[in-house]
């Protein structure tokens, strides 16, 4: 293999946005078709946003705007924010973003490690709400000085980014041979940019749109039909409103992908490419793989990694939380196995012996997000430690010695078990004890049910 020549020393990261690699993606099944993934989570920022958020910043820079020292208030689901951050807090700007509380962690705890005033609002609410996103952000912009509402969504330089950067790199790297581009849509301009820029530089690439099931986009694009907006757990793509920025014509064909095909998708991308990417790229790949199958003659295809999946590892990455959602297959049985997030019979349920010490079980406890914890001796269940009752055991303890006691000295011995075959109104009143449900089948420990394991059951039956 040819060496490729090292880029040169960059004066800041502000240099190193754009000119993302290109990978054709093998051993996948395209059709008669080759399909490209350009690796926008290459950017410093980790997304596509990084392009927007210079171009939108810059603008504003030159209209006046944004004056030195300035903040910069947005609404996003993250990366916008995130590129936002990147770009603005180099530049002397401070940040302050509106984000819908359906967000992943880690994108929050990121932007608070910039040191970013994040708000978080309500997800479950729609323009033309105080506390939706976007009319949050354009609020509390009205009411701070020296302060501009960026408003991805509106912003001309949003598009204009991509028509100037993103489109001609790509069509670079394609050599001029491009049959069809997968895009989402959240704000419109990958899109919009795009779309116009192909549709001068090369007429013969048509726009294809990946739309989460649930957002209205796709069914206007497919069948001219207005439909009620629904839910759907990917981040970043999909709509509940046709944004000004989002110019539909541009769009030849789209496809409605469901929330478990995203992050079964996404996860394969994992698995096959070892690309590590978010929930919308999920969404994208897809798209781009149905559109693949579905030609009849040999074409070149191409769609993004939109942003790194290290942001969603607490999510799309976590086997608990998929099947908490409901987004993956699974046995169901038709009893209280089905409730179980954690199945101890597959190694989930996160345990402690009853030789490890306190501090063993506080640290497991933290890392899991977890409450309480099963006492497993040789695999038989002996005991449960929750937080009472780590509480209990350190408080009068001498302070060299608090954690080091046994996990033995502080569990509950005496269970109180349900068996697996149970119905629900078993579990009321082992809820109202504040205990949580210990399900056994026989004398085989099978897992714990929480009571946010019942609300998760129910409203996935809802």
């Amino acid at each position: 293999m040819t060496a490729q020549p090292t880029p040169p020393i960059a004066a800041s990261t502000l240099e190193l946005i754009g000119r993302t690699p290109m990978v054709e993606l093998t051993g996948f099944d395209t059709g008669p078709c080759r399909l490209f993934v350009k690796l926008e989570n290459a950017n410093p920022g980790g997304s596509i946003k990084d392009r927007i958020a210079r171009s939108m910043i810059e603008a504003a820079e030159a209209d006046g705007s944004l004056k030195p020292g300035g903040t910069i208030v947005e609404a996003t689901a993250g990366n916008t924010g995130l590129g936002l951050a990147q770009v603005g807090i180099l530049k002397g700007y401070k940040l302050l973003l509106v984000v819908p509380d359906k967000m992943a962690r880690e994108k929050i705890q990121h932007l608070r490690a910039m040191g970013v005033d994040v708000r978080i609002t309500r997800s479950d609410v729609g323009k033309g709400h105080p506390e939706y996103y976007q009319d949050m952000a354009h609020a509390i912009a009205a009411k701070l000085n020296n302060a501009v509402y960026i408003n991805q969504f509106e912003n001309p330089a949003n598009p204009l980014a991509h028509e100037t950067s993103t489109g001609p790199e790509i069509l670079e790297q394609m050599e001029g041979d491009l049959d069809a581009v997968v895009v989402g849509v959240g704000s419109g301009g990958t899109l919009t940019g795009l779309g116009r820029y192909f549709a001068k530089a090369s007429p013969k690439t048509v726009m294809v749109l990946a739309d989460p099931v649930g957002s209205i986009l796709a069914p206007l694009v497919e069948r001219g039909e207005k439909v009620e907006p629904g839910s759907w757990v990917i981040e970043g793509i999909g709509e509940d409103f046709i944004p000004k920025n989002c110019d539909l014509t541009l769009v030849s064909k789209a496809y409605e992908i469901t929330d478990s095909e995203s992050i079964a998708t996404a996860r394969l991308l994992l698995t096959k490419a070892g690309i590590l990417a978010g929930s919308s790229s999920g969404t994208l790949l897809a798209a781009a793989l149905r559109y693949c199958r579905e030609q009849t003659e040999p074409k070149r295809v191409v769609t993004l990694v939109c942003d790194t999946g290290s942001r969603y590892l607490s999510k799309v990455y976590n086997d608990s939380w998929v099947a908490e959602q409901g987004l993956v297959d699974r046995e169901m049985h038709g009893d209280l196995r089905d409730l179980i997030a954690r199945a101890a019979t597959a190694g989930e349920t996160v345990t402690v012996g009853p030789d490890d010490t306190l501090l063993t079980a506080y640290n497991r406890m933290r890392q899991a997000d977890v409450s309480q914890l099963p006492v497993l001796d040789e695999g038989r269940l002996i005991g449960l430690v929750d937080e009472s009752d780590l509480l209990e055991a350190v408080e009068d303890r001498r302070q060299d010695a608090r954690f080091r006691q046994p996990v033995s000295t502080a569990m509950t011995a005496k269970l109180h078990t349900v068996q697996a075959n149970s119905n629900l109104e078993a579990l009321l009143p082992i809820f109202e004890r504040d205990e949580v449900a210990i399900v056994m089948d026989g004398k085989e420990f099978l897992g714990l049910i929480t009571r946010i394991d019942l609300i998760n059951y129910l409203r996935r039956a809802a």
